[in-house]
């Protein structure tokens, strides 16, 4: 699995990409800093899954989000967020993605969190067969 990581903080990434280095088959294929980076980088990597912090300069991960889900019907978004999870489902399932987890739990969370969106048929999540 292709894995696309949108943070504004390089320390957030790297210990992104340190967590998922140690899962088979999943790659990172490449980081960005904001929204509008993560949409081009996106278009140009093809990622299966595009990890989305919700607090990020210009364009917020939710912004990204929808018109990432439009663009892009088949790849999963999962936002990360230091908000509480449990208030920010909703909003983030509203602009098109799959879950999100807790900033603070990244390190016992992530790998679990990517686990079980990877498994959701596309269907699932409002796109047509």
């Amino acid at each position: 699995m292709r894995i696309l990581i949108a943070d504004d903080n390089d320390a957030v990434r790297r210990g992104v990409v340190g967590i998922l280095s140690s899962e088979t088959g999943w790659q990172v294929c490449g980081e960005a800093r904001d929204g509008a980076e993560a949409l081009q980088k996106a278009r140009e990597l093809l990622p299966d899954l595009i990890l989305l912090d919700v607090s990020m300069p210009g364009m917020n991960g939710l912004e990204a989000a929808r018109l990432l889900r439009q663009e892009m019907p088949e790849v999963k978004i999962l936002v990360i967020s230091q908000h509480d999870p449990i208030h920010l489902l909703p909003r983030v399932v509203e602009a098109g993605g799959d879950g999100c987890v807790d900033k603070g739990r990244l390190g016992t969370d992530l790998v679990a969190s990517i686990k079980s969106i990877e498994a959701l048929p596309a269907l699932s999540r409002g796109i047509p067969p």
